[in-house]
């Protein structure tokens, strides 16, 4: 729920009536006096407490004429009191369509869009509003939160210190500004814009659980101790207060406390991943390892990419004397944190993930150079150079199977910047696909010669030299490229066990098991390896998983 936006609407039909009246007024030119005159009426019986009567006759006027703008309004601000609110929202957009240059309609409609998620139209309705009415507080504060929902938090930001430079005693856009400033990272100054807006209206809802958030991050743990245990103290079944007590709990070493405060979170939400990690975490304090080791398998079971797991697990069986289990587990908390540490963080995997949905839909409508302009416009990093937009658009066109489109977009990435990065890598990646381990070779060679430490192209490498069955090779090249990818896992899991290095398959395996448990395919194919192997300890906790 988009925080301030109930209380904004709670108002609303007080402060839309008297400008619905003005624009009654003027639309005597379009519409009858009589049409007027009921619309007076309807506005008079809202303004007396009589909305459901008011609404009666609004709907009765929009019957004979309805693209009336100004009924639409008042049926819109009738119906967000009245109910149900999907309702008000429509007569608020059909209102729009007829008057796209309103600024009231403008705000809400971005309001209600923002809140049903629909993040760049709220926000090119809000920016709309903002250009149209100076020194709009109400616009800036919901663009705001437009632009933090849509990931741009930096413009968020400074969205958010305009609406408080014109209105530095608003305690809601003084909470909205800390908020936001802790989402950015910068909580130190968070925490000081939250104390102003405690001081300026300490009853703001959930100001408590923001400023124990900030110092959270800030590592002030007693100060999260202080505040979530205030906001606690109001709101007893608040999961979300609660789970970040216990984290406090837990950085203050306190571990009881932190259990039974984490076993209050599982009444309420018994399957939370994090507040059984922190439970088992605390139970593996308590040397009460037996009820640790079920509740972190309990989350290696439900999530298995959950580094941390395997770390608590590797302590709860070494305090059961399971030595074999321990390594087991300490090993696999190895591999995977220089797997996590090596690759994209999940919001960058999400936003990449949207770019390349967006672009493979502009190319699989002929419209390469917007899909090119998109890749430009969100690149970072590596992708950001003059060849990096056509290697990315090479890239999709592989993943479509259009590899001759793929080839030309590619070489002419080469063409432009002779060191683009990746462009061999995909090169060598259709070469494979078409057959040609020459070719790939050469082009991962190529990639290499550029950037000797580019993950992906090590990954292939190792990929190519498992199909030629160069297995010490593979294994080498596999291992370094610190891959996720389940395909690449299974080869190495594969060059592990044709060397002789059953320890290593088995660590592999499981971590392969992690990444793809919800892939059926993928764990039956590990299964049979590990059954074809030989390995029984291994087939018999992969079987568990299997579909």
């Amino acid at each position: 729920m988009i925080r301030g936006t109930r209380a904004w609407a709670a108002g609303v039909l007080i402060a839309l009536l008297p400008a619905t009246c003005v624009v009654a007024a003027q639309a005597r030119g379009t519409k009858s006096a009589e049409s007027v005159r009921e619309l007076r009426a309807a506005v008079s019986l809202a303004q007396h407490g009589d909305e459901q009567q008011a609404l009666t006759r609004v709907n009765r006027l929009l019957a004979e004429h309805p693209d009336f703008v100004a009924a639409l309004k008042l049926q819109g601000a009738l119906l967000e009191d009245l109910g149900p609110e999907a309702t008000a929202a429509a007569s608020y957009e059909k209102a729009l369509r007829l008057a796209p240059n309103d600024p009231e309609l403008l705000l809400k409609v971005g309001i209600y869009r923002l809140v049903s998620g629909k993040y760049e139209d709220a926000i090119a309705l809000l920016r709309q509003r903002v250009r149209d009415v100076s020194h709009d507080r109400d616009g800036l504060y919901y663009l705001a939160q437009a632009y933090h929902f849509n990931g741009q938090n930096d413009l968020a930001v400074k969205t958010i210190a305009e609406c408080v430079k014109l209105d530095p005693t608003n305690a809601s856009a003084l909470q909205k500004y800390g908020e936001l400033l802790s989402s950015s990272g910068d909580n130190e100054n968070a925490l000081q814009w939250l104390l102003k807006a405690q001081k300026a209206d300490a009853t703001l809802p959930r100001l408590d659980f923001d400023m124990a958030v900030a110092s959270y991050y800030n590592m002030d743990f007693p100060g999260t101790l202080k505040y979530a245990g205030s906001a606690v103290a109001s709101r007893p079944n608040d999961a979300e207060a609660l789970a970040l007590y216990a984290a406090a709990q837990t950085s203050l070493s306190q571990w009881r406390d932190a259990e039974q405060t984490y076993a209050r979170v599982l009444v309420l939400k018994p399957d939370d991943v994090t507040s059984l990690l922190g439970m088992g975490r605390c139970e593996v304090e308590l040397k009460d390892y037996q009820a640790a080791v079920a509740n972190l398998e309990r989350v290696e079971r439900m999530d298995p990419t959950q580094i941390l797991v395997h770390f608590y697990l590797s302590r709860a069986y070494a305090g059961l004397g399971k030595t074999e289990e321990a390594q087991q587990e300490a090993e696999l908390h190895s591999r995977m944190l220089a797997q996590a540490s090596a690759g994209p963080s999940n919001e960058d995997k999400d936003r990449e993930k949207a770019v390349w949905a967006q672009a493979r839909q502009l190319l699989e409508e002929g419209r390469e150079d917007e899909a090119r302009s998109l890749f430009r416009k969100s690149a970072v990093g590596p992708a950001a150079s003059a060849g990096g937009p056509y290697v990315l658009v090479g890239a999709v066109y592989l993943s479509m199977g259009e590899t001759a489109k793929a080839a030309s977009s590619l070489n002419r990435a080469l063409q432009i910047e002779p060191a683009a990065r990746g462009a061999h890598t995909y090169l060598g990646m259709a070469a494979m696909q078409q057959g040609d381990l020459s070719k790939a070779e050469r082009e991962f060679k190529a990639e290499l010669a550029h950037h000797p430490n580019d993950r992906a192209a090590v990954a292939e490498m190792g990929q190519m030299r498992y199909r030629q069955g160069r297995w010490a090779e593979a294994a080498d090249k596999l291992a370094k490229s610190e891959t996720t990818d389940p395909a690449l896992l299974y080869e190495l899991c594969d060059s592990y066990f044709h060397l002789g290095r059953a320890r290593d398959a088995e660590v592999t395996a499981e971590a392969l098991a992690a990444y793809a448990r919800s892939e059926p395919p993928v764990m039956r194919a590990l299964l049979d390896l590990a059954t074809r192997n030989g390995d029984a300890g291994l087939a018999r906790r992969l079987s568990g998983d299997v579909k």
